[in-house]
């Protein structure tokens, strides 16, 4: 099927081969392709080739030599425009045949000469060996000290028999460490050569596109792949102002894009987009199959075709929606002017969004990661103090924002900067439009808390006999706020969960009352949160008992 058109043409018809190629239409054109815009996912890439020549009429096939070996052949695609009606045929993509090398017969000569020196030098090891074993056999059968009668030789005669034996014996020994070294190079060079003459594998893939064009024309087409060793993954820098008296506290959120690729062709002065869309979900929900709940079935001995049920597998978590688009970032006035950091364009849909990264990028194959600024959001932030003392009495600046961005903020890690000052880095979660985002923002010095252990009591409960154990411990924890403003605070400390019956967790009256359990429904997890004065210093104690069958053993321990 064809679609002609004045001067556009495109096709969604895709047709793979294997090395046997199908007929062509006419006579092959070499074409030459040129990246010209690539869009990265977080799972893989899209990669669009610009060919662009000049069309006889009538019928053609496109040869392109130069498309990486890494590409989906069904994702190909191939639209353009010409000055005359264009059809385009189908789309062949196929690994070239491995070519033979050009200087063939010079490479067999140079291979048959190496191997014969290498022959020569063989004889002259034979040969030397022969005289060393030649010069041995003579000093065994020949004693140096005896004449022909029996008589002792003079000692003189002993001395240059056994120089004789010995110099016969260097000699062989050096030529034939000097030819072996020899071979080895010319076994070196052999190799070399035979790997040139070999017919070296395809680093690229071949694709062939049919094409018809009414009249001679100039034409350009693009062709568009998809790669799967690629992704992006989302960074974020964190820029807490801490505010004064006239300043309000302000958070401004850069979101960047880490890009890396290993798809076997260099990106090279291309259009960069990156999008939300992972490809490699597929189109459609797992299909679930039916649970039969059934009594055990117990398999008969040496039955055969036995079947078991077994459930199917969880479904993977769907995707959720990826949307956003890009705020200019807000700064304070300074002295001087503040480069700008160039910044994406965002294109925003209801299911996806695309960050187009202006001006021209280029990335190698093996190049790493590339960083990019896709966008950047300036909002009031709300500043608390937040502690854990029972892991860790630290006081840490934490900052909270609505999240104000169309676009979902995906999981990633954070660059923490306050007030100007690197202090760190930390993670965020994945948080939609209008959520609640918290950042930690380092250490702060002037707030100090500490904890103390008031009592820990493990002992028996009962009237007359003992029926049960217990275990009661009761802390206090002091918050002194150094700073010369007021600050909110917040300190949360665990409560023991009890999944059992018979285990009995209760929390004594001389707890000071929480403002918030299960924070973060995180079961057991208390807050206590007040806004402490400049110099304040406030106690908050903490009490609590478990009681459990006294023949049992209890032990408390992180949840799962």
């Amino acid at each position: 099927m064809r679609i002609i058109a004045k001067y556009l043409a495109t096709t969604s018809l895709v047709l793979v081969t294997t090395a046997a190629a199908l007929p062509s239409w006419a006579a092959d054109v070499e074409a030459i392709s040129a990246i010209d815009n690539v869009t990265v996912y977080l799972d893989g890439a899209t990669v669009t080739r610009v060919i662009a020549l000049d069309l006889a009429s009538g019928d053609s096939t496109l040869v392109a030599k130069d498309f990486p070996l890494s590409l989906d052949p069904s994702s190909l695609r191939v639209e353009g425009e010409a000055g005359a009606k264009l059809t385009i045929g189908t789309i062949d993509a196929r690994p070239p045949r491995a070519a033979a090398p050009v200087n063939l017969p010079e490479l067999d000569k140079r291979i048959e000469t190496l191997k014969d020196e290498r022959s020569d030098l063989q004889g002259a090891i034979d040969g030397a060996a022969a005289r060393r074993k030649f010069a041995q056999r003579f000093a065994e059968a020949s004693p140096a000290g005896l004449g022909d009668k029996g008589e002792a030789r003079p000692i003189t005669e002993w001395r240059a028999a056994f120089s004789a034996v010995g110099d016969e014996i260097a000699t062989a020994d050096t030529a034939i460490r000097e030819a072996t070294r020899k071979q080895r190079e010319i076994d070196r060079q052999i190799a070399q050569l035979e790997a040139e003459r070999s017919a070296k594998p395809p680093s690229k893939l071949e694709v062939r596109i049919d094409v018809a064009s009414a009249a001679a024309t100039k034409a350009t087409l693009r062709v568009t792949y998809a790669v799967r060793n690629a992704r992006w993954l989302p960074l974020y820098d964190a820029r807490l102002d801490t505010g004064a008296k006239d300043r309000k506290p302000q958070l401004e959120l850069v979101r960047r894009a880490e890009v890396t690729q290993s798809t076997g062709e260099d990106w090279s002065n291309v259009t960069l987009g990156v999008s939300t869309v992972r490809i490699g979900r597929g189109g459609s929900a797992p299909e679930l199959n039916s649970l039969v709940a059934q009594y055990l079935q117990v398999p008969k001995a040496r039955a055969l075709g036995s079947v078991s049920d077994t459930a199917a597998p969880a479904a993977a978590p769907m995707q959720r929606k990826m949307e956003a688009p890009a705020y200019a970032s807000r700064s304070r006035e300074d002295i001087a002017e503040r480069a700008d950091e160039q910044q994406a364009v965002a294109e925003i849909g209801d299911f996806q969004a695309t960050f187009k990264i202006p001006g021209r990028v280029s990335l190698g194959a093996a190049e790493g990661a590339k960083g990019l600024r896709i966008a950047a959001m300036s909002v009031p932030a709300d500043l608390a103090v937040r502690a854990a003392p029972v892991m860790d009495p630290t006081a840490f600046l934490e900052a909270s924002f609505k999240q104000t961005d169309d676009t979902t903020l995906l999981p990633g890690k954070v660059a923490i900067y306050r007030d100007g000052v690197f202090v760190g880095r930390g993670k965020i979660s994945a948080s939609a439009k209008d959520d609640i985002v918290r950042l930690g923002f380092g250490a702060d010095d002037k707030v100090k808390i500490e904890r103390a252990v008031l009592k820990r009591n493990e002992g028996s409960a009962g009237l007359l006999v003992t029926t049960s154990k217990t275990d009661e411990r009761s802390f206090k924890t002091t918050v002194r706020n150094g700073h010369d403003f007021p600050i909110k605070v917040a300190i949360e400390d665990q409560l023991p969960v009890s999944e059992s019956e018979d285990i009995a967790v209760e929390m004594l009256p001389s707890t000071t009352p929480p403002t918030a359990s299960n924070t973060r429904d995180r079961r057991g997890v208390l807050e206590w949160s007040f806004d402490a004065k400049p110099g304040d210093v406030r106690d908050i104690n903490f009490a609590w008992r478990i009681r459990w069958p006294k023949d049992k053993s209890m032990v408390i321990v992180p949840a799962g």
